[in-house]
């Protein structure tokens, strides 16, 4: 499988099975000359990681179904290390959907040089108030779990590793920018549900990270929630949206 992490990091406890959870201590044996064979979790009885011998295509469909084995394939038992260039870019989108929604709103074509820099000023404006709602949003996360279970946030790594799981969950944002493109009637519906869909990434990211139930993760992501919309309130009492 591409993108499988080294089987030298066996001795780290790096591995997780993709079906229960438990550390493993490699996905699989290699006895040369091609012959390589899937190792068995000894909890479950079943395959440390079958997604190593599947196509990234097919991954990526179930990660978008919302499979907790894909989840713990990536998170766990992979090299991926693009949470940081995803935010960025998922950031990006939604900024420039808020941009050109305020520029839907203006009536003003005069094409001064000042008028365009405001323009572009508002995008960098949109930028740093999509950043301060989604930072705020993780913050809520993260306090609601550090509140409801302490001891699965104990280490620095765990926080990183949860912060990682929620970036790259987010991804389903990059649907916003074809959502816009292909502007039609019912683009405020396809927005809803773009938003439903990353809410519902984020909370499997959560599960399948803290091996949590069903039940506290969408807590945590209900307390962020309501972080974002403080923070949302906030902006707008005082008018940095507009």
């Amino acid at each position: 499988g591409r993108g499988v992490r080294s089987p030298t990091m066996a001795a780290l406890g790096a591995y997780r099975c993709i079906e229960c959870s438990r550390e493993a201590a490699e996905l699989y044996r290699d006895y040369q000359r091609g012959v390589l064979r899937i190792s068995i979790c000894k909890s479950c009885q079943k395959p440390v990681d079958k997604y190593i011998e599947y196509d990234p295509v097919i991954i990526l469909i179930n990660a978008v179904l919302c499979k907790a084995q894909a989840y713990r394939h990536i998170l766990f038992n992979t090299k991926i290390n693009i949470h940081g260039k995803l935010c960025i870019f998922c950031l990006l989108c939604e900024a420039y959907l808020r941009w050109l929604q305020l520029q839907d709103s203006s009536q003003n074509t005069d094409p001064d040089d000042l008028i365009r820099y405001a323009k572009e000023w508002d995008f960098y404006r949109m930028f740093g108030i999509a950043s301060l709602e989604q930072t705020s949003f993780l913050v809520g996360i993260f306090i609601s779990l550090w509140w409801m279970r302490p001891e699965m946030l104990k280490t620095k790594s765990d926080f990183i590793l949860l912060l990682k799981a929620l970036l790259l969950s987010s991804y389903g944002k990059l649907l916003l920018i074809p959502a816009v493109i292909w502007e039609h009637d019912y683009t405020p519906l396809c927005l809803a549900f773009i938003k439903v869909f990353v809410l519902i990434s984020n909370s499997q990211a959560i599960r399948v990270t803290l091996n949590l139930n069903r039940i506290l993760p969408w807590l945590a992501i209900f307390f962020g929630l309501i972080l974002e919309s403080g923070v949302v309130c906030l902006v707008q009492k005082l008018r940095w949206d507009v």
